[in-house]
């Protein structure tokens, strides 16, 4: 089974300008029931980034930020870890366990296709034992 068979495609995802504020970026999680934002690339050749909910622990709680002065680029991975649509997804598993990552966002030719988290992994697990 390859990643495209199981990833959340990217209309599915929340994307954000990198100069938004941390507060725009919580509204966004709790409005559409997300623990991760994509953050959009500023040019052809850039890099998508990815915006978590312990980006935002470590930046505010943990260093005593202020979530309207911190913009996304100030706080989110980027870029972000990145795998093939065609990758399998034992692999991109096995990536996520070893390096304990939860989200991998799936880029081809530096284009965003969506985003694969073990939960996507676990369901398509689920599903296949029933």
């Amino acid at each position: 089974m390859l990643v495209k068979d199981i990833m959340t495609p990217k209309e599915k995802l929340i994307v954000v300008s990198p100069i938004a504020t941390v507060r725009e970026v919580l509204h966004l999680m709790r409005k559409h029931s997300v623990r991760s934002i994509v953050v959009e690339k500023t040019q052809v050749d850039g890099a998508y980034g990815l915006v978590t909910f312990k980006n935002i622990l470590q930046s505010i709680v943990a260093e005593d930020g202020d979530i309207d002065l911190l913009n996304v680029y100030d706080i989110a991975a980027i870029p972000a870890i990145s795998v093939s649509t065609n990758l399998n997804i034992k692999y991109a598993s096995r990536m996520m366990v070893t390096s304990s990552i939860k989200r991998l966002l799936v880029i081809d030719n530096n284009e965003l296709h969506g985003i694969l988290t073990m939960s996507d992994i676990i369901e398509s697990l689920m599903d296949s034992v029933e």
